[in-house]
């Protein structure tokens, strides 16, 4: 098998999974199946015992839930690839049929490829050799990346290379891209013209260091005698705006947004050179790393792409390498000073775009004449605005002043964003069945079978919500955040600290007996808990479901790509679309 028939057999992401009338079926049988199981999605864990949660299940459930194991817990609910199932008593039909039917509605999560195969792995091949460096990058993409970021922007950029491919793009925007990681491989990796737009100032300025720190090391590993590695006169660098992208403003507002790449804090980039700090797990670079294939030596291609990056190795075998200030790292051909231009088409990509910033990347898409593609990866569901929810907490505001005519009329939520979903009873999602839809369910079941201490938390917390609501009625759901280590502490150490973070006497007397009588019901709160992880996937369907109808209301057909690997990044589900041809 060839190369590119390897590529299109295994991300196939041209064609549409669903024809529109399968994709509208699935979104009336997944709000009425979400409906109808609200009072779980709707719950919150930490109320099990003030709220009595337990006894909210039906009758015939509670009996045969109640005394299973953390294991069977994996085995009998969550794990849909798991076929040896072998049941402590006869389950109801209605309890068979909820666990089926969650199974069945859900986008699966893992590639055909792998499918049957990640459950058993926590970290895919590429970190087999090495925890923290993946095999399948080259090594100067890896600086100041943690492995999970690795991951993502390989299979992203890879991904985006291939629309570029179709669509004949070669400018892309990266749109919520932070510290500029998967822009820099894009750019520097795969030849890209790529402008990175990003709401954190401090973020844009680290950006701008670490491209001029990757400059800096191309241009040292030159002056090596030994360094075979060339690069062509005119290899592009990322555009970096500082801005945020207002959902409410016109694709042309965007558009202008993006043509004031290049200035951060006092207007400068930072200049070219090293970091201060030691570079983690760098101890030098060859000038070899900088491009390399996507598979290691001597071994098959894993994603069926080298083809693009051995294509862009050959694109870079001439030129010299140099300094920020030599042509090698000046702006692409056609790019002026101000970044992006007017009449330039792109492909538009948000990786883990939070909230209604990717339902705002998907409008701009289908509005704006210069989007031919997009790839979106979404996250934080819960702060997606709805029309009963427009201000969610963790809502990302809007900056103090913004410029003259960026508001417009717009002023649809981020979910529902399709007609047809919008048109269907109980389609509504509350702000908790979001944010349970952001939990990674994979991570759940490896500690269920792992029996885990951590899972002694829930508990924890439900136990301490009871007594606080009992002394201060108005600490309702009041937040404690993290402790550290909770699970290993005794119950009243940590009450004492979570007490105190709530404004209350860290010595409150609590009745050891009912103390113990609730940890004693430890294992119902975690059968509880998995009862609303087993929905997580199918409130994240809905959600992508609904996007995709969106645009299939719009004439663009799309597809869901479980991308990453669920069990290292359970935000995994990638959004594609192409417009049509002109």
């Amino acid at each position: 098998m060839s190369e590119e028939e390897a590529a299109a057999q295994d991300v196939d992401v041209f064609t549409s999974s669903f024809s529109s009338v399968q994709q509208k079926e699935l979104a009336k049988k997944l709000t009425t199946f979400v409906s109808q199981y609200s009072y779980l999605t709707d719950s919150f864990i930490i109320e099990f015992f003030s709220e009595n949660l337990w006894h909210t299940l039906p009758r015939t459930w509670q009996t045969v839930l109640q005394d299973l194991s953390y294991p069977q817990i994996a085995d009998l609910l969550l794990d849909a690839s798991h076929n040896d199932r072998r049941y402590p008593a006869v389950w109801p039909l209605s309890l068979l049929a909820f666990r089926a039917t969650a199974h069945a509605l859900a986008f699966p999560r893992e590639s055909s490829r792998d499918r049957g195969r990640v459950s058993g792995s926590v970290k895919p091949e590429e970190f087999m050799e090495n925890q923290c460096q993946s095999s399948l990058l080259g090594h100067i993409f890896r600086k100041h990346v943690k492995p999970k970021k690795q991951h993502e922007i390989r299979k992203l950029g890879m991904l985006v290379k291939q629309l570029c491919d179709q669509t004949g793009c070669r400018r892309v925007v990266d749109v919520g891209s932070g510290q500029g990681h998967l822009t820099r491989f894009l750019s520097f990796g795969l030849g890209l013209s790529v402008t990175a737009i990003e709401a954190d100032r401090t973020l844009v300025s680290m950006a701008y260091r670490y491209d001029n720190e990757l400059q800096w090391v191309l241009q040292k590993e030159k002056q090596k005698k030994n360094c075979s590695f060339q690069l062509p006169e005119t290899l592009p660098i990322p555009h970096h705006v500082a801005g945020w992208v207002n959902p409410k403003a016109s694709w042309e507002n965007f558009i202008k947004q993006l043509k004031s790449a290049g200035h951060v804090s006092d207007g400068s980039p930072t200049p070219p050179g090293p970091s201060k700090k030691r570079l983690r797990g760098c101890d030098h670079l060859k000038c070899s790393d900088v491009m390399q294939t996507s598979h290691c030596p001597g071994s098959t291609d894993p994603d069926g792409l080298s083809q693009d990056l051995n294509k862009n190795k050959k694109e870079l075998s001439e030129g010299n390498c140099c300094s920020g200030n030599h042509p090698v790292f000046e702006k692409a051909a056609g790019q002026g000073e101000n970044g992006l231009q007017d009449s330039q088409d792109f492909v538009l990509t948000g990786l883990h775009a939070c909230g209604d910033l990717s339902a705002t990347l998907l409008r701009h898409f289908v509005s704006c004449p210069h989007v031919r593609g997009i790839t979106s990866v979404a996250c934080c569901y819960m702060k997606i605005t709805t029309k009963e929810n427009p201000t969610p907490p963790g809502l990302v505001t809007p900056p103090s002043s913004l410029t003259p005519g960026s508001e417009s009329v717009l002023s649809d939520f981020g979910y529902p964003m399709s007609s047809w979903v919008r048109g269907l009873p109980g389609h509504q999602l509350s702000y908790k069945a979001r944010e349970g839809a952001c939990h990674a369910v994979e991570d759940y079941v490896r500690r269920l079978r792992e029996g885990s201490a951590l899972l002694r938390t829930h508990c924890y917390r439900a136990i301490l919500e009871t007594f606080m609501r009992e002394t201060r009625p108005e600490l309702r759901r009041a937040g404690i955040q993290t402790i550290k280590k909770a699970h290993l502490l005794p119950f009243t150490e940590y009450a004492r600290l979570g007490l105190a973070r709530v404004g209350l006497p860290p010595d409150l007397p609590l009745d050891p007996e009912r103390v113990e009588a609730m940890l004693k019901h430890q294992s119902r709160v975690v059968v509880y808990f998995s009862l609303t992880q087993l929905l997580a996937p199918v409130v994240e369907t809905l959600v992508l479901l609904d996007r995709m109808i969106y645009l299939q209301e719009n004439d663009v057909d799309s597809q869901l790509v479980p991308l990453f690997n669920p069990n290292f990044s359970p935000r995994n589900l990638v959004l594609v679309a192409l417009k049509p041809s002109r």
